[in-house]
Formats: structure tokens, C-alpha cells, sequence
């Protein structure tokens, strides 16, 4: 483990690939709610996600996962849903009203479903030398992003009229599906999306790879 981003009275400890979109997806919101917090980088490559004092945090040795001053938590998601709570005005993010969370809802399932599937997986054989079946995952990509493109039509955001977990939760994989070698081009819609997430006030992005689209 390394310590790549210390920051003064952290309360937050953040264990995390740094080229991993569900790591940056809970990085970004501890941004975007200001919450100091460290990073620390696994090298998940000679097993430290495997090793014992990790898995006490993580028990299935997948990142990220936190620590905030002795409270653990593993999974992107849940960990979204734990800061926003924690830290954050949680009907601006998870919804106000039914209909609303019920939206935001719908889209963390497809951040681990359809964008899993798709995007992060195409990206997954490009980056990581995954051992799965690209092209499925290259037309799952486009399944997903020709929806998401019809759904952004004439709405800014994806479940409600300002940000919420829905789009953290959807950002990270979908702007770096070129990594992956899904072109973004076909999709003005999503990638106008994509350009006002990153103009949020202390948005912060993830590591890049090699383009391939």
C-alpha cells in the first residue's frame, strides 16, 4: 500500500485503484461534498487486496473502501450512499419525493449492471488485460449509451433537474469509455452530460489510459 493524497486531519481513509471508475466514482463525491480525506493506493498486482489487514475492511478484496475514523465500508454504491448520508444534504442526492428516489435508485443499478457490463468491461480488457469477450461488451456500451442518449434529451441530469448519485454514480466509466475503444462521438447528448458533471465545483478526475476510440 502507498500513500498517494494526504490531506490534514483526513477523516476519511480511501483505498482505492487509481485507474478503477467505481474508486473515482466515491472519490468524486467526497470532492464534491468536501470532505477531507487520504487515499491509499493497493497493489492490487502482488495481491495486497488479498491481505489479511485489507480484507478485515473489505472482506471480498474489492475496491474502494473506506475508513472514516473507524467505520469501514465496502462497494462503491453503498459507499456513495454512506457519505451523502454521513456527510452530505441526502434528499439532493438520493431524491425528495417517491418518483425521484425511486429514479436515482434506477440508475445505481445500472452503474452495476449495464454500465458493469458495458462500458467498465471494455475497458476492463483494455486496461487491465481482462480475460473477457470485448466486442459483447463493446455493443452492450452502445446498448447503454444510445438509451442514455435518448434519455438526455431535453433534461440535464439523469434523475432529477440538478445532480445527484444517479450521474456520480453514471460518470466515472461513461467518460472513459473511450479507453475502452467506445467512441463517445455518436452521442452529444451524454457528452454534454459528461461536461457538466466536470464543471461541478471541485470535481476532480480520474486517471487516464491510452485512448483506443
Amino acid at each position: 500500500m502507498s500513500n498517494a493524497n494526504a490531506l490534514t486531519d483526513a477523516p476519511v481513509t480511501l483505498y482505492r485503484n487509481p485507474k478503477s471508475g467505481h474508486c473515482h466514482r466515491v472519490e468524486l463525491m467526497l470532492a464534491l461534498l468536501e470532505v477531507p480525506y487520504t487515499t491509499i493506493d493497493l497493489d492490487m498486482a502482488n495481491g495486497a487486496h488479498r491481505e489479511p489487514a485489507y480484507l478485515a475492511i473489505s472482506p471480498l478484496g474489492q475496491v474502494p473502501a473506506i475508513d472514516d475514523n473507524g467505520v469501514t465500508l465496502a462497494d462503491s454504491n453503498a459507499i456513495l450512499i454512506y457519505l451523502v448520508e454521513r456527510y452530505g444534504e441526502t434528499a439532493r442526492w438520493t431524491g425528495s419525493e417517491p418518483l425521484e428516489k425511486a429514479q436515482v435508485q434506477r440508475w445505481l443499478s445500472i452503474a452495476a449492471g449495464e454500465i458493469a457490463h458495458g462500458p467498465c468491461a471494455a475497458r476492463l480488457v483494455t486496461v487491465f488485460d481482462a480475460p473477457l469477450d470485448h466486442d459483447a461488451a463493446k455493443a452492450r456500451s452502445h446498448t447503454l449509451l444510445g438509451m442514455m442518449e435518448a434519455h438526455l434529451d431535453g433534461r440535464e441530469w439523469l434523475a432529477s433537474d440538478h445532480p445527484t448519485l444517479a450521474d456520480i454514480a453514471g460518470y466515472s466509466y461513461i467518460a472513459h469509455a473511450p479507453e475502452g475503444g467506445v467512441s463517445l462521438a455518436p452521442y452529444p447528448q451524454v457528452r454534454a452530460w459528461l461536461a457538466r458533471i466536470e464543471a461541478l465545483q471541485h470535481f476532480v478526475a480520474m486517471a487516464t489510459s491510452p485512448r483506443l476510440a
